[in-house]
């Protein structure tokens, strides 16, 4: 995807990267961090994404800043994807929000760039229970997404 997206900063082993979204808020520190899920069989990373605390500097996926910048925020947080998955190519990246519409962001951004991602991902929606291969315009509860 050649979509227009923010400078990132990453630690070397590329578990959690910073950059700055810059809006009618002002400028915001944003942190993606890439954990790995303990007593799973496969190796799957939950992608945490939100503010950084000003006052902790930990990560807040509970902040809601609206700094009207969501597609360049979105196109980051995607291309942190593409940089984990080609260092680890054989793990899956959980994507959930923290509540229902921001998940259905994540859903809206899957189905808008659907093509180019299926083109290089799996993906696969949580339903009623259960992992099943994505289909577009199906509401889901989560998604996993692997390298083809």
């Amino acid at each position: 995807m050649n979509l227009e997206k923010y400078t990132l900063k990453s630690t070397p082993d590329l578990n959690s990267f910073e950059f700055i979204s810059e809006g009618i808020q002002g400028n915001i520190e944003k942190v993606v961090i890439y954990s790995r899920l303990p007593d799973q069989v496969l190796p799957i990373y939950n992608l945490g994404f939100g503010d950084k605390d000003p006052q902790t500097s930990e990560l807040s996926d509970t902040i809601k800043t609206n700094n009207g910048d969501r597609d360049k925020v979105l196109a980051t947080v995607a291309f942190t994807v593409y940089e984990f998955t080609t260092r680890y190519p054989n793990v899956w990246i959980l994507m959930q929000g923290s509540t229902p519409v921001r998940t259905r962001l994540y859903q809206i951004a899957i189905n808008l760039y659907y093509d180019e991602i299926v083109a290089e991902f799996t993906i696969l929606g949580f339903k009623n229970e259960d992992w099943i291969p994505f289909e577009k315009n199906v509401n889901y509860d989560g998604f996993l997404l692997n390298r083809k």
